[in-house]
């Protein structure tokens, strides 16, 4: 490291300058946050679409939540190949890929005739964006450090909540006012939100930098640095085990995240797919372009939660109850729909849900980074995303069967709530086996070889460097 680097910052493995997190953050996760707020819209927009399309194409609810998470089926077969051949290629040409690919079958969507054709087009759309979020998550974990992880993939997935945000009230409004060239607005709906994909990919091309060491954003001392802690976080996991990509694939804690993660994403998919749906029912008659200011204001109250719980899991290091309470509470805001069916209990409850399900995602996704590295992390973050996938298949057509058993959409809703719980506790049998110890001296050794620092320079490595507290990085099988 250079002098400059080490007089701000003596003898450090894991501390990076905030200046240089700060540059991180600025160059990279805007994009990163504008391309899933476009993954997203193109994901979910159909939710909007059945407004009309249910009823010009003669679809029931069954069919409606089988089109809906047919997307996710295709999405799991090809999440962990594309997630290697990431790792491989580069994650600027690779992503540029999906983001093309599926802005094409996105607008295609909008010529379907039959339901046959749709489930046929939301299938090839979730083969077209597999490996995509998977990809951004390994991606982020190889710039950001250990203790800025959280916070920068909740800053990324802010885009969730965003897209609906400002995508709920944009296609309501597409639904009232857009019908032209006789075609119906579900149409529209549909070729103009799936349009901007292919323009992002084409930004991603040019924009995004592959790797640490091509940042040209980022001063010599810098880099030097941010390589160094990364390197020496890379080494931290291989003294404990390097897992080769077939061990990944059989190991215990990978498929234990993995199933978390399934039964989150059934109760999830209420929200991103139904919501419109039952807002619509429960308010009368009010227009498209108010339903989806409606729809908007439960993903706000999301987004809040996302950034205050992520701040709060990375200042303390602590990921286990950061993910399960919030998980706990959109499995509870589940249940009680079963039995409250007013407008603004309604609202209420679906912002309850959606605080819970976007604020547990980025301790949740801390976790296994920090035990996979290299190859390894692809398959295992592959993985865990891909059987999860498989409960965005089984959540919106889970919601449609049921509905016509039980009479009612509500009771329907109520059943996903429980595999939400039930990854909640789950989360909470994650251990606390780590280096904690082996952190606290590894700090006090540091703290103790600042003594001749001056006082400004030991009061600026210590506003970075806080106290090593819990890490979560095993699991109790």
């Amino acid at each position: 490291m250079t002098t400059a680097g080490q007089a701000r910052f003596p003898n450090r493995e894991n501390c990076v300058d905030p200046l240089t997190i700060r540059k991180l953050q600025v160059r990279l996760l805007p994009l990163l946050f504008l391309l899933y707020v476009v993954a997203w819209i193109d994901r979910i927009n159909i939710g909007f679409a059945a407004l009309t399309m249910n009823k010009e194409l003669g679809i029931s609810r069954e069919q409606f939540g089988f089109a809906a998470g047919i997307f996710f089926l295709g999405y799991f077969l090809l999440e962990v190949p594309s997630n290697l051949l990431l790792h491989k290629i580069g994650a600027r040409i690779w992503i540029a890929r999906i983001l093309i690919t599926w802005g094409i079958l996105a607008t295609m969507t909008g010529g379907v005739q039959t339901i046959h054709q749709l489930y046929f087009m939301r299938f090839l759309l979730g083969l077209a964006e597999a490996g995509y979020f998977p990809g951004i998550v390994l991606y982020l974990t190889c710039w950001f450090p250990r203790r800025e992880r959280a916070k920068a993939f909740a800053l990324f997935m802010l885009g969730g909540p965003v897209s609906k945000i400002i995508g709920s009230p944009i296609s309501g409004l597409i639904l009232d006012h857009i019908h032209w060239l006789g075609l119906s607005s579900w149409r529209w709906l549909l070729m103009l939100e799936g349009a901007p994909a292919i323009a992002c990919g084409l930004l991603t091309y040019f924009l995004l930098p592959r790797r640490p060491e091509e940042a040209k954003f980022l001063s010599s001392a810098e880099n030097e640095c941010l390589q160094r802690v990364l390197q020496h976080e890379e080494e931290q996991k291989l003294t404990h085990h390097k897992y080769s990509v077939f061990q990944t694939f059989v190991n215990g804690r990978v498929w234990y995240f993995a199933v978390v993660n399934f039964g989150v994403l059934i109760g999830k998919c209420a929200l991103d797919f139904w919501a419109p749906q039952l807002l619509k029912s429960a308010s009368g008659e009010h227009s498209n372009s108010v339903i989806g200011l409606f729809s908007a204001i439960p993903h706000l109250a999301g987004l809040i939660a996302m950034v205050l719980v992520s701040q709060s899991s990375d200042r303390r290091l602590e990921r286990r109850w950061h993910a399960a309470v919030p998980a706990m509470l959109g499995g509870l805001s589940l249940l009680l729909m079963g039995s409250l069916h007013s407008p603004v209990v309604l609202i209420v409850l679906l912002s309850l849900l959606a605080m819970g399900a976007y604020s547990w995602a980025g301790p949740f996704w801390a976790l296994p980074t920090e035990f996979l590295t290299g190859s390894s992390a692809a398959a295992g973050i592959a993985i865990i995303n891909s059987v999860a996938s498989l409960g965005g298949f089984v959540g919106p057509w889970l919601i449609g069967v049921v509905s016509i058993w039980v009479g009612g959409v509500y009771g329907a809703l109520a059943i996903t709530g429980l595999p939400f719980l039930v990854s909640a506790v789950s989360l909470l049998f994650v251990s606390n086996r780590s280096n904690v110890d082996n952190s606290k001296r590894e700090h006090s050794r540091r703290i103790g070889n600042c003594s001749g620092m001056n006082a400004a320079a030991f009061l600026r490595y210590a506003a970075a460097r806080h106290a090593v507290t819990d890490d979560d990085s095993g699991v109790t099988i």
